[in-house]
């Protein structure tokens, strides 16, 4: 591997110890441990504390960690999140999905996105803007709280199968109770085991005012070639268009749309 590291001459390129050290330092940032003091870190990766002080100013400047006060620990940035956020546009997925979310918004004229589970939250890849003046703002690499979203009940559901402490895991990290964020989101662990149950049901997930008043999204999964569910596509807007009436047709047209989107990417509804 070192042979990243070297000229054609077999001499260590001027810097790359540095680059080196600073990605090691980013990529220790995991889901299982997305904070750090400098004392750990540093003992981590076996680097001195003025080093790793060093190396973590200079990727505070560019915004790919910030340090959280009082407590003084690191977390990634926006900019590592936008990084992130770019490499899974450009993965097969987002490419897949693209031309369907622009069909998608098109037809509807509402705002579609594609998402991803991130540990207990959803990363929004991309997403197409509707045109009503009312609706969302641009929010690529986004994160939400994966249980007050639909897409994030989707993605939640998808992996009860393979990964059965997910949900429960998450549940325990948040007290015992899901975190509200309005009056309607799900906080009841039964509740919202039961509410996942129905997602995996009906094929699809509904968000309404569970993460802000007033909005509501319809979340359906994208299905790899296993038919594992790798992402899931949304569209979302306030409840005065979302209406009792127009639902069945914009769940109808997200769950075809995201049938669409797994075919492209081999699944066929057999294998699963």
């Amino acid at each position: 591997m070192k042979r990243h590291s070297k000229s054609v001459s077999g001499r260590p390129l001027a810097g790359t110890q540095a680059v080196v050290r600073a990605l090691r330092l980013l990529r220790a940032f995991t889901d299982a441990r997305p904070e750090w003091s400098l004392a750990d870190l540093s003992r981590e990766l076996k680097l001195s504390k003025p080093t790793a002080f060093r190396l973590l100013a200079a990727l505070e400047n560019q915004g790919l960690v910030v340090r959280q006060e009082p407590a003084g620990t690191y977390r990634l940035g926006p900019a590592a999140i936008e990084l992130g956020a770019r490499a899974q546009r450009a993965s097969s997925v987002a490419r897949a999905a693209r031309p369907e979310m622009e069909a998608l918004t098109r037809a509807t004229g509402e705002t579609s996105s594609i998402e991803v589970l991130e540990g207990d939250e959803t990363l929004i890849l991309d997403e197409v803007q509707g045109d009503h003046l009312i609706g969302t703002s641009p929010s690529i690499g986004t994160r939400w709280p994966a249980h007050a979203t639909s897409t994030g009940k989707v993605l939640l559901a998808g992996t009860i199968q393979r990964n059965p402490e997910l949900v429960p895991g998450m549940i325990r990290r948040s007290g015992g109770r899901l975190r509200a964020l309005t009056p309607d989101t799900i906080r009841s662990t039964s509740r919202f085991v039961e509410e996942l149950g129905r997602v995996l049901r009906q094929g699809y997930a509904t968000a309404v005012g569970e993460l802000e008043g007033g909005y509501v999204a319809i979340g359906a999964p994208i299905r790899r070639h296993d038919g594992s569910t790798v992402a899931a596509l949304s569209l979302g807007g306030p409840s005065t268009r979302f209406t009792e009436a127009r639902m069945p047709g914009l769940i109808r047209a997200v769950r075809d749309a995201a049938g669409r989107v797994s075919q492209r990417l081999g699944w066929t509804p057999q294998s699963t």
